[in-house]
């Protein structure tokens, strides 16, 4: 199974801002040691080009975002300080959702270490988010003609807002999202499918209403390929998650969307999006466990 992942997912931020980066570094380093992949099984991805970008994002905004033009407000609803790493992080998030999507339409599963940044617009990041990596990947897959429609399966604890956005009115692309409904963003948009869940759901009503969302979206989809956004957010111990999930039930959440992408044939691609604990051991845990149980579904591909 690829793995595709940069060394500047990890840049360090000013110690006051709590998005946890040297996460994506530990994580890589935890997947080494278990072995459940070769080191030679890690890509270096390319940075998404503009030619890619502009096919989501204004030209204006990411002109005004790679020359460090962006207004006081517009850094602050980012919530992260600019800097040209960090543009060039999130180019390369981009780029490794890309070509992540090319390999799982190749061999069934592809897993991005980053990503998931699903709360920018065409017009302006929001919320930890410079560019949206998932809607890109989709339109590269679009452009490139490997493609006609994409699922996209939304798990981190804050509703896709971006992504909904960029594709409400695109039926080549089925937003679902799961989240918690009184969770940032407080002005939702609307998915073709979005299940909100109450503050302190819990693994069985979690679970429950993750296979009934899953049931429709991919009977509604018509995909050809999926992308899933796992995110470690909607554990017990996030600061920001509000829900109850255990590592137990996110594992099990990881292997029910893995069983319809397999039952279904719809190649994955996997993108890790947010995760908050107070420990950072804990984030990477939870992580690692995607990557993991990504690992033993991508054995069943190779048997279709």
């Amino acid at each position: 199974m690829k793995i595709f992942y940069s060394e500047l997912f990890s840049i360090p931020l000013p110690e006051q801002h709590s998005f946890p980066m040297p996460k994506y570094r530990l994580l890589r380093e935890r997947i080494i040691s278990s072995g459940i992949v070769r080191t030679e099984d890690f890509h270096t991805p390319h940075a998404a080009t503009c030619e890619e970008i502009i096919r989501v994002h204004a030209a204006d905004y990411l002109r005004r975002l790679e020359s460090g033009e962006l207004n006081e407000r517009e850094i602050r609803r980012i919530g992260l300080p600019w800097s040209p790493a960090l543009v060039e992080r999130a180019k390369r998030s981009s780029g490794a959702t890309i070509e992540a999507c090319r390999t799982a339409l190749e061999e069934g599963i592809a897993v991005n270490l980053g990503g998931g940044t699903h709360h920018a617009y065409p017009d302006h990041g929001q919320g930890y988010c410079l560019l949206n990596d998932a809607a890109i990947a989709v339109r590269a897959m679009h452009a490139e003609g490997r493609v006609e429609q994409v699922l996209i399966v939304d798990c981190d604890v804050h509703q896709g807002n971006g992504t909904a956005a960029i594709f409400h009115d695109d039926p080549s692309v089925f937003t679902f999202s799961i989240h918690g409904e009184n969770n940032f963003p407080l002005k939702k948009e609307a998915s073709d499918l979005d299940m909100a869940l109450p503050d302190g759901t819990a693994d069985r009503a979690y679970l429950e209403a993750l296979r009934d969302g899953l049931i429709q979206a991919f009977s509604r989809a018509r995909a050809q390929l999926a992308i899933y956004l796992s995110g470690a957010d909607a554990y017990e111990g996030d600061r920001f998650g509000r829900l109850k999930l255990s590592k137990q039930g996110l594992s099990e959440r990881d292997r029910i969307v893995f069983s319809f992408c397999r039952d279904y044939r719809l190649p994955v691609a996997v993108a890790m999006a947010g995760g908050y604990a107070p420990k950072i051991e804990d984030i990477v845990d939870i992580h690692f466990q995607t990557v993991r149980v990504a690992g033993e579904f991508s054995e069943s591909w190779k048997r279709f």
